[in-house]
């Protein structure tokens, strides 16, 4: 049997960890790294992890996650870069569209996957 490595969770860990550092300099160290607000450098960083999963999503064929997390992507840059209302709505209308789509169809591969293993055979 081949083994199998995760790429998304290593993606969201990196991603996670970076978004995290660079939001507790912004809170502990300076508020600014570069001229540039530390906590948006942060949500910039959760940003691009969505993208990256986008791409992973899309390399592996499926396109239907791998567009849900690109406009998860899009929805925190625009949440994060809003100097007005409008932007801001229209992020957290696509945050939490495009997160209700993937929890909905996670949790609902993860059922069927379950249902298989469980009707299937046993192969001793």
């Amino acid at each position: 049997m081949a083994e199998t490595i995760d790429v998304q969770e290593q993606a969201i860990g990196a991603g996670s960890i970076a978004a995290l550092g660079l939001v507790a300099y912004g809170r502990f160290i300076n508020e600014t790294l570069f001229g540039v607000d530390a906590t948006t450098l942060g949500l910039g960083a959760f940003a691009a992890t969505f993208a990256a999963v986008a791409l992973i999503h899309g390399a592996y064929g499926r396109r239907d996650f791998a567009v849900s997390h690109a406009a998860s992507a899009v929805g925190l840059g625009l949440v994060a870069l809003a100097s007005s209302l409008l932007p801001m709505l229209v992020g957290l209308v696509l945050l939490v569209g495009s997160g209700s789509y993937t929890a909905r169809t996670t949790i609902r591969a993860r059922n069927e996957a379950k249902e298989e293993r469980e009707g299937a055979p046993e192969n001793a």
